[in-house]
């Protein structure tokens, strides 16, 4: 009995598949056009960057030759008070649009998983905000902030109100009204990845859920959120690193205004080292930024663990 019984255990490892190795020549060759575009237009011109920070590079040569300045660059930027409050509106900002964006993609996610009808023309609706070019929603938006006989002016009036809101004048409402158009012209990205994380979680949990008696907020937070923990990791950094990116918005609408309440570290970034034509000096923040984004990425993924 033994013995047949080690013969059946060799005969069926004999006649397991075995996984053909591909030569690594061929990995590596695979790899090698994402390794060149990733070294030339990303580690190089960081490298560059790094450099040019230690100098006082200007955008248009001048007589004086370029010189290495140490560390004066950062001093000057770590002692700079727009420089500080270009952080805290962007910290802000990010504060306010990652739940935010987060949620309402998770909720419209939840609706569009479930069955109705048309539920495949509503998809198709749903991600427009994604396709249509962030210019033009900014121009669509800004009609909507319009003063004083904008869409948002005019919802507050027929509620009685008698006065209209600056929403882009105004430093209290100036962030709050970005914060509400990037979330809406970008949260079908997140919500796709919703989509997909749900339909990847088991039917037979929602069935077990409701023969236990679970109503429908139950089965969300005793089977959807647990099933989604990876999906809401990856959304949480992608969705945090783009809004410490935020610029395009700001740069149209407010211009950093007013009183520099929505002025960006992008767009300091990008007033030093084009406007003011202080390559050095733009170099060192765009240092500073990606060590800042680097740094929170590994926070949260050190903190919120996936499965």
């Amino acid at each position: 009995m033994q013995d047949s019984t080690t013969q059946v255990s060799v005969v069926g490892a004999t006649q397991r598949p075995m996984r053909v190795r591909q030569p690594i020549g061929e990995e590596l060759l695979l790899l090698a056009p994402a390794t060149v575009l990733l070294i030339l237009f990303l580690l190089l011109p960081f490298a560059m960057s790094i450099y040019l920070s230690f100098t006082d590079q200007r955008l248009v040569p001048n007589p004086v030759p370029t010189a290495l300045v140490g560390f004066d660059n950062y001093r000057a930027i770590l002692t700079d008070p727009a420089f500080w409050q270009a952080f805290r509106n962007t910290a802000y900002f990010a504060l306010l649009v990652v739940p935010f964006q987060c949620a309402l993609s998770l909720a419209i996610a939840v609706l569009l998983n479930s069955s109705f009808p048309l539920r495949s023309f509503f998809r198709s609706v749903a991600i427009l905000p994604l396709m249509t070019p962030m210019t033009v929603v900014i121009v669509i938006w800004a009609a909507f902030y319009r003063i004083p006989d904008g869409l948002f002016n005019n919802i507050i009036k027929a509620f009685g109100a008698s006065t209209y809101v600056d929403w882009l004048g105004s430093p209290v409402w100036a962030m709050p009204a970005i914060v509400l158009l990037s979330a809406w012209a970008t949260f079908p990205f997140q919500m796709l990845l919703y989509l997909a994380g749900l339909q990847d979680i088991p039917h037979e949990r929602y069935e077990a859920a409701r023969i236990d008696g679970a109503n429908g907020w139950q089965q969300f937070w005793a089977v959807t959120f647990p099933g989604l923990r990876n999906t809401n990791i990856l959304i949480l950094i992608t969705t945090t690193i783009q809004a410490f990116k935020l610029f395009t918005q700001v740069d149209i609408l407010t211009r950093g205004g007013p009183v520099g309440s929505t002025n960006t570290l992008v767009r300091y970034m990008i007033q030093q080292g084009y406007t003011s034509q202080l390559v050095g000096y733009g170099s060192a923040v765009a240092v500073i930024f990606v060590l800042i984004v680097g740094a929170l990425a590994i926070f949260q993924r050190v903190v919120v663990k996936n499965e």
